[in-house]
């Protein structure tokens, strides 16, 4: 029991300060987002591409998903990935820090963020395997924990982001992001993946190919395959706004760095307000009822930006930096709340064995998803003709995102269900 109650320690020590330094990483966003459109002089689309383009290494994450559970290193298969992407992840932000100060080109910052996310994705990948192997292990409260970790690192991180930007430069987040990856670097390396207590892979090392196919037959299982369409389609079919926005607020209303960083920490805070409601109350109903009602709130909250840029609640009497304040961070992070149930469901119906490959599937599903989310949110913004000096078309574009977030809605019983999978088998038998 005492060994068990190690390996718990140990997997609520390393996953807890993983997901820490995650959440932390909006930190030099921020700086990054400012330093684009200060620095560098970027257009709204520009940005919103840059912002996009990015994320394309998570798309990838089936293959480190593979690749970890097939693939050992002195006997570890989790624990050297999360080191190996810390790394990464120090080396591209200390590299950003210090070309920052010379005349560095959009194309070099863009290579440097790629190498930043590509890091960031391997160490998702074997903490998401990480936490659906301890799951195995009845150890149900580790996704609202790990929820909660990211949560806490991305209210710290936007609110020091926030302070750094107009205090000192968008140049020191990315500094001290660098060294607290490199600080991740240094305690993962420290960790044997023995003493955590996994459960023991079945087929351990059945070589790359044979992980493949384990993950391919997987995904035919309807329960899986239809759930992450439905996760996916619910999130790419949406053109959103959010680099438009950003401009909008800060050009064109004049909403000052500090604001922004702390709507982003509201934002957090509404995350992990999330994770704890969930953890205490939330667990024992169904994924899809919850998803279910996320999706609907952020149909409400788009609406309500609508509303926001034609003037409805300044009319009122409510000021834009209020609104920026309580509401834009909400929104932002609302995207976010169905990943918690969602996770929770893949967890329950992913096969022992198979954990890191589905859930780097399913974590890579809805990258992609977002980021055909923003392309088509550049292409929304062109169509409704929004410009650095005109956003006359701006509540035109929002009233079409509103619309896509509805239409989904239509299609929930694509999600899993396993109260209405029992009542089904029960009558057929």
């Amino acid at each position: 029991m005492s060994s068990e109650g190690g390996g718990s320690r140990r997997i609520r020590w390393l996953l807890g300060f993983g997901y820490f330094v995650q959440g932390f990483r909006g930190f030099p966003w921020l700086g990054a987002n400012f330093f684009l459109t200060d620095e560098l002089r970027v257009n709204p689309s520009v940005l919103q591409l840059l912002q996009n383009s990015a994320n394309l290494p998570m798309v990838a994450k089936p293959i480190y998903g593979v690749v970890s559970d097939a693939v050992y290193f002195f006997g570890q298969h989790r624990v050297p990935y999360i080191a190996f992407g810390a790394l990464l992840q120090a080396v591209s932000w200390l590299a950003i820090a210090f070309l920052a100060r010379s005349n560095v080109s959009v194309l070099a910052l863009s290579l440097y963020l790629l190498l930043s996310n590509l890091g960031a994705s391997v160490v998702e990948v074997a903490n998401d395997a990480i936490v659906a192997e301890a799951g195995k292990q009845k150890n149900t409260e580790l996704p609202s924990f790990v929820w909660m970790a990211s949560s806490l690192g991305g209210i710290l991180g936007n609110l020091l982001g926030g302070i750094a930007i107009k205090t000192v430069s968008s140049r020191s987040t990315f500094l001290v992001f660098g060294l607290l990856a490199l600080l991740q670097f240094f305690v993962t390396i420290n960790i044997r993946e023995k003493s955590l207590n996994l459960p023991v892979n079945p087929s351990p090392r059945g070589g790359i190919k044979n992980h493949v196919s384990d993950l391919s037959r997987v995904l035919r299982k309807p329960e899986i395959s239809y759930s992450i369409a439905w996760m996916a389609l619910s999130t790419a079919t949406v053109p959103v706004l959010t680099g438009t926005m950003f401009f909008y607020q800060t050009k064109i209303l004049g909403i000052d760095a500090s604001l922004v960083g702390v709507s982003k920490v509201v934002g957090q805070v509404a995350m992990l307000l999330w994770g704890v409601a969930y953890d205490r109350w939330l667990k024992t109903t169904s994924p899809r009822k919850l998803i279910v009602a996320v999706q609907g709130t952020m149909a409400v909250f788009v609406v309500s930006d609508l509303l926001f840029v034609r003037g409805v609640y300044r009319g009122m009497g409510v000021p834009d930096s209020v609104y920026v304040l309580f509401v834009s961070g909400v929104l932002e992070s609302l995207f976010y709340f169905k990943n918690l149930p969602f996770t929770v469901l893949m967890t329950r119906v992913c096969p022992r064995g198979c954990e890191g490959s589905l859930m780097a599937f399913v974590m890579s599903a809805i990258a992609l998803a977002f980021i055909v989310s923003g392309y088509l949110g550049i292409v929304l913004a062109s169509f409704v003709e929004v410009t650095v000096d005109d956003y006359s078309g701006f509540g035109g574009g929002l009233a079409v995102e509103a619309i896509c977030v509805v239409i989904p809605l239509v299609f929930t019983s694509w999600i899993y269900d396993e109260k209405e999978a029992e009542e089904k088998s029960k009558k057929k038998e």
